[in-house]
């Protein structure tokens, strides 16, 4: 822990850490009144100037109820100067913040034959990483070299987030919310991302990254969120965008086949159309998003020795060629009912085919006697819907709100497997088939009242979620399917929430302090039949706090304090009690007996600000009881891995995060972020019932990892940009294990043509073709070690067209 102690403290010493980004453009609101009578004063003139110099900024009058709004105010010092006939002027000071979007000036009293005070002076500056307290916005249209893939890919050349087998980290860690427009949908998974991969990255308009929710957001996910915003314009007008993305990826083979088995893909086509339109018209506003993002991918290229204490070693190869064709639509209508009433009814459409053609061959250690080879078939069909329907009405102040929506989602999930289990003697046709249905229910009220020093959040949500399952298998000849550990089970989780957030900012200090209370009860059905498994769930009723606390310490400098509990609830996957058979001898399976984990997490920050740039950083801890983790181990008289989710001892996750950007010049501008932490799970011992009871123990497992990131952005003449990103990640544990360094390098190229309506791009991924995956599992009686070559370089071509 010295070396902790010392990078932390290093890290310190250089800076504390800020995540503090801001609103650009603030709205003005308040009353005027005659001092004596307390009645509104109709037409009456309010000028906003600044405070500096008293130069004009913007201006009003009052209409007839003796309100004003003065709308893209930018944060900064001012004072109102109010004038009208047979009262005398006043100057009214007003320190204009960045964590809101609103302002209520409060109520303005004007007063006949008494002469006012001058102005007083206060400051304020305005983030360059746009967004709201702990939040970091990114554009799209600013990730050239991701263009035309998916939004996992585009994910992780965002600052601070890495993608590790499939998953989404933040900081090293993967218990990441994934929000779309704010809610959590089937499309990116309750908490499993599972879509990221095949959601085309061309239906998003921008990405927000919050380490450190507020208690607005659904207390789930400790590493904090990420917000996935769709595409909408609301442009006067019929309006859109249309564009085509080809690509090709597997350009050689990085390593050759086992003997006998089929070839892997190689030159695999990528195509992406998108459609986007909006007609905006007088109390109308309709809104059409399609996308198709097909492809065919080496999606797993995994070379495997596994050593056994008995002597056994097994060479093995997992290679899956896949096909996949995602289909996303998404379309709607606001209805602006009058001035202070909106409605918006919207509707999702996604349908994700996968086709999966695997070969497993099973070899011994001089790889001159093939033991077994198991080829498989997956036949996949996810198809998921979602209805929106969402009310606002605004009070007469601005950014006066209620808010009210109902979200439903339905997603199926229509799994097929086939099996040919391959001896020397006979062929095992085996196959399952899995169903899963689940149904989410969203009700949601919130309520937010502008402050002159902040704001007022408060809400309520109820959550309804079912999912029932049913998986049938089909046993052939010698099967090695558990037959008995089929059947049906049904997931059902209730959880209302009430929320409360108080927002205050002055001239010297910022805070934000919030409480959320969840109630969660969840039920997990299993089959009666079930050989190993029983029902099983649980319930609590927790707070979850948090706080942040900042001191401007000058107009460029910023330190600030976080502090957040939050919880990570088992996904519905992680406790589905039927053995998974994409890996023939190393299999996953559910417990219905894990429980949540909950976190405290705390941040000290600096931030600052100079001409063209900024220093952002953090140095953060947290700390989590009964963390989840998957246990790989063996049982008496088999060679099979039986890899099972369990709570196991506490662990901690502790680290410095630091991001520099820059505009070098008007030609050249880099963003460089660079995360170091130190990851501990304490030494545990847990029982596995999976397929017969037995105990697992393990030491306590740390390392010191991280990962930088370096963008480089090229502004060239005739409207031409260039970037390139260098990726690096460092060794980092796993279950288990540990994980080998990463490396990439990405490029983009793109330039505006048609007077700038249209866009012509091409980009490649991993350039270099050093993106490969090497894991070292060290278990109870044996010792795996693999590496995964698998599609990690991609070439694009695309072009789109803005009308």
């Amino acid at each position: 822990m010295s070396r902790i102690a010392l990078l932390i403290a290093t890290f310190f010493v250089l800076s504390f850490s800020a995540l503090c980004a801001q609103v650009s453009a603030v709205t003005i609101s308040g009353m005027i009144k005659d001092k004596t009578t307390k009645s509104a004063l109709l037409y009456v003139n309010v000028v906003l100037k600044s405070a500096n110099d008293s130069t004009f900024v913007t201006g009003t009058v009052t209409d007839e109820e003796g309100r004003f709004t003065l709308t893209s105010v930018k944060p900064g010092n001012y004072f109102l100067e109010i004038s009208l006939i047979g009262y005398f002027t006043k100057k009214h000071p007003l320190f204009v913040g960045s964590l809101s979007a609103f302002l209520d000036a409060t109520t303005i009293e004007l007063a006949e034959g008494i002469k006012t005070l001058g102005e007083v002076v206060v400051t304020a500056t305005q983030d360059e990483i746009a967004g709201k307290m702990d939040k970091k916005t990114f554009s799209l249209e600013d990730n050239i070299s991701q263009t035309g893939g998916s939004v996992l890919q585009t994910l992780q050349n965002l600052p601070g987030i890495t993608v590790q087998e499939g998953k989404v980290q933040l900081r090293g860690n993967d218990k990441v919310t994934i929000l779309m427009d704010g809610t959590q949908t089937a499309l990116t998974g309750f908490g499993n991302q599972s879509g990221l991969d095949n959601l085309p990255a061309s239906a998003i308009e921008k990405i927000e990254i919050i380490n450190n929710p507020s208690s607005k957001y659904d207390a789930n996910g400790n590493a904090g969120i990420i917000n996935i915003i769709l595409k909408k314009n609301k442009t006067e007008g019929f309006n859109g965008k249309i564009g085509l993305a080809l690509g090709a990826g597997a350009l050689w083979v990085r390593k050759e086949n086992l003997p006998s088995i089929r070839p892997q893909y190689q030159f695999t086509p990528k195509i992406n159309p998108s459609l986007a339109l909006n007609y905006r018209k007088k109390k109308v506003n309709a809104f059409f998003q399609s996308d198709n993002l097909y492809t065919h991918t080496l999606n797993k290229n995994e070379f495997v020795t596994r050593s056994y204490d008995d002597g056994t070693l097994i060479n093995q190869q997992v290679k899956r060629n896949r096909n996949t064709n995602f289909f996303n639509l998404k379309t709607g209508v606001d209805w602006y009912l009058n001035e202070k009433n909106t409605l918006t009814v919207s509707g999702v459409f996604g349908s994700e085919k996968i086709i999966d053609r695997g070969d497993q061959p099973f070899f011994n250690a001089e790889l001159t006697e093939r033991k077994r080879l198991w080829q498989f078939l997956e036949d996949e069909l996810k198809t998921t819907v979602m209805a929106t329907t969402a009310y606002q009405h605004k009070f007469k102040q601005a950014g006066h709100l209620l808010n009210v929506g109902f979200n439903y989602t339905y997603h199926r999930e229509n799994e097929k497997y086939f099996f040919d289990n391959i001896f020397s003697d006979y062929t095992g046709k085996d196959a399952f088939k899995l169903i899963s249905d689940e149904h989410v229910a969203d009700f949601n009220i919130d309520y937010i009242k502008p402050l002159k020093y902040g704001r007022v959040e408060t809400g309520f949500k109820f959550r309804k979620r079912d999912i029932p399952t049913n998986m049938q298998f089909i046993p052939g000849i010698n099967s090695p399917l558990d037959t008995n550990a089929g059947g049906e089970a049904t997931y059902k989780e209730v959880i209302p929430a009430l929320y409360g957030n108080y927002i205050f900012e002055n001239k010297t200090f910022e805070a934000e302090v919030g409480l959320r209370v969840e109630y969660v009860g969840l039920q997990y059905n299993v089959n009666p039949n079930h050989n190993t498994y029983k029902s099983d769930g649980y319930s609590y009723m927790q707070p979850f706090p948090n706080v942040r606390l900042a001191y401007k310490i000058n107009n460029t400098n910023k330190v600030s304090f976080f502090y957040n509990r939050r919880v990570d609830r088992p996904n519905e996957v992680d406790i589905r009690i039927f053995p998974k058979y994409d890996d023939a001898e190393i299999i996953k399976v559910g417990n219905p007996a894990l429980r949540p984990q909950f976190i405290n997490s705390l941040e000290l920050g600096y931030k600052t600000n100079w001409k063209n740039g900024y220093f952002y950083s953090a140095v953060y801890h947290r700390f989590a009881d009964g963390t989840i983790t998957r246990i790989s181990s063996i049982v008496p008289g088999s060679n099979l891995i039986y890899a099972i989710f369990q709570n196991v001892n506490k662990s901690y996750n502790t680290g410095a995060e630091v991001v520099l950007s820059q505009e070098v010049s008007k030609a050249y501008s880099f963003n460089l972020n660079m995360n170091a932490y130190h990851n501990q799970i304490d030494a545990f011992t847990v029982e596995n019932l999976y397929p017969v009871p037995h105990l697992f123990s393990a030491d306590k497992q740390e390392i010191v990892s991280g990962n930088l990131k370096l963008n480089n952005t090229f502004h060239l003449p005739k409207s031409v940009d260039v970037q390139l990103t260098a990726i690096y990640l460092a060794p980092d544990i796993i279950p288990q294990g540990e994980i080998a360094a990463r490396f990439s390098l990405d490029a983009g190229i793109k330039k505006a043509i048609q007077k700038g309506k249209g866009e012509l791009f091409f980009n490649a991924t991993d350039l270099l073709n050093t993106m490969v995956i090497k894991k070292n599992i060290q278990g109870d009686g044996f010792r795996y070690i693999s590496t995964d070559y698998y599609e990690t370089q991609v070439m694009r071509i695309g072009y789109s067209y803005k009308f």
